[in-house]
């Protein structure tokens, strides 16, 4: 039976009230670990960088929430959008692998781009950095779309095995 909002209807109120209590404690605790882990990250950062590269760091930050605010999430929920408007044929799983291949080649990126930039800038001492970075990066990049494609089209395959299930025991 389903309720007026379209769902189904809500979980007896003792069920309910304790799966709520339940989330609420694993919360508070995420919470608290979290706050927690930016205490110590402040306290490192403090004791180990000189003060006058703290602003650096800020504005190093500051960049990084730029960038996956304005550039990566976005980016992310457009494709989200455009594979559910694909139809049945992309399931949650095809989704969901895809996205994550989008964050891992993001991140990444965000780690290799100013190895790139540097790179460009000749540093005194060639061994600094001595790698093609932009061309690892599109290597990377190549691999994981492949490997990518290659589990979205197992899990496409997949779910369109029928469920055979465990064989029964009929005296065999």
């Amino acid at each position: 039976m389903t309720s007026l909002m379209g769902g189904l209807n809500p979980p007896p109120a003792g069920i309910e009230a304790s799966t709520g209590q339940r989330m609420r404690s694993i919360r508070l605790v995420l919470v608290g670990v979290g706050v927690l882990m930016l205490a110590w990250g402040a306290f490192v950062m403090f004791d180990s960088v000189r003060l006058t590269r703290i602003p650096g760091v800020a504005l190093w930050i500051a960049a990084a929430i730029v960038l996956h605010d304005a550039i990566l999430a976005p980016i992310v929920f457009a494709f989200g959008i455009a594979l559910r408007r694909v139809g049945r044929r992309a399931t949650g799983t095809i989704i969901a692998i895809v996205e994550g291949g989008i964050v891992v080649g993001s991140v990444v990126s965000l780690v290799a781009v100013p190895l790139i930039v540097a790179k460009n800038f000749a540093p005194a001492n060639p061994t600094v950095l001595p790698l093609n970075y932009g061309l690892n990066l599109g290597i990377f990049w190549l691999v994981l779309a492949v490997v990518t494609v290659g589990l979205s089209v197992w899990a496409f395959l997949r779910g369109r095995r029928p469920d055979v299930g465990f064989p029964d025991d009929s005296g065999r």
